[in-house]
């Protein structure tokens, strides 16, 4: 058990590294004409969509790191 668990919290950590990658990227590739055009920002929703996905799978980690610490605790 304590093996499957150390795999979810690495496979969730890469997820959020893998998130925050994916809104730098979407962040860096913000045009000017995505900043001052009229409409939803395209490019504001894809960076918002990556870090809540960033956020949610940190939640993940840090939930599975309790559960794991809670399982290995003595006594």
């Amino acid at each position: 058990m304590q093996t499957f668990l150390i795999i979810l919290i690495v496979l969730a950590a890469i997820g959020a590294l893998v998130s925050l990658v994916r809104g730098i990227v979407a962040f860096l590739r913000t045009s000017q004409a995505d900043l001052t055009g009229t409409g939803p920002n395209i490019s504001g929703m894809r960076q918002n969509k990556m870090m809540w996905r960033r956020v949610q799978f940190q939640a993940l980690a840090v939930v599975l790191v309790v559960l794991f610490l809670m399982l290995t605790r003595p006594g």
